[in-house]
C-alpha cells in the first residue's frame, strides 16, 4: 500500500507541485485540506503516514505552527512537517513536535527527496 500524505493549507498550484513530487519520490498518494476543520475531518476518515502543514493556511491564514500544536495532542497523531522557507518557523514547528520540514524553494533538492523517502518509506 502506498504511503498517504495529507497536505494542509497550500494553494492549488503548490498542492499540485508537492503532490507530484511526493508521488515521484515516494509513490505517495496525497490528499488536500484547506482549513483546521477539514484537516480534522480527513484525519478522522483516513490513516496518514505524514501531514504537511503550510506556514500559513492559504484559505484563512491560520498559523501552521498552531495547527501542529493542536494535532500533536491527538493520540493518533501522524508525523507532521511544516512547509516553510523560514528557519525560525521551522524551529517553532519542531519545538511544537513536528519533524524537520522543508520549504517550497527546496522542494526539488535531492536532500528533500531523501528526507521525505525516509519518513514515508522507513526501512
Amino acid at each position: 500500500m502506498p504511503p498517504r500524505v495529507l497536505n494542509v493549507g497550500q494553494c492549488g498550484f503548490d498542492h499540485a507541485a508537492i503532490a507530484e513530487f511526493l508521488s515521484q519520490v515516494a509513490g505517495a498518494e496525497v490528499d488536500a485540506a484547506d482549513t483546521v476543520e477539514n484537516t480534522e475531518r480527513e484525519l478522522a476518515k483516513h490513516r496518514y503516514n505524514l501531514v504537511l502543514v503550510n506556514r500559513l493556511l492559504d484559505a484563512d491564514g491560520t498559523p501552521g505552527v498552531e495547527l501542529i500544536a493542536r494535532l500533536r495532542q491527538r493520540a493518533d497523531c501522524p508525523p507532521l512537517m511544516l512547509v516553510s522557507n523560514h528557519p525560525a518557523a521551522q524551529a517553532r514547528a519542531m519545538a511544537a513536535g513536528a519533524l524537520e520540514g522543508f520549504g517550497k524553494a527546496t522542494l526539488h533538492l535531492p536532500q528533500t527527496a531523501e528526507h521525505l523517502r525516509q519518513v514515508l518509506n522507513p526501512v
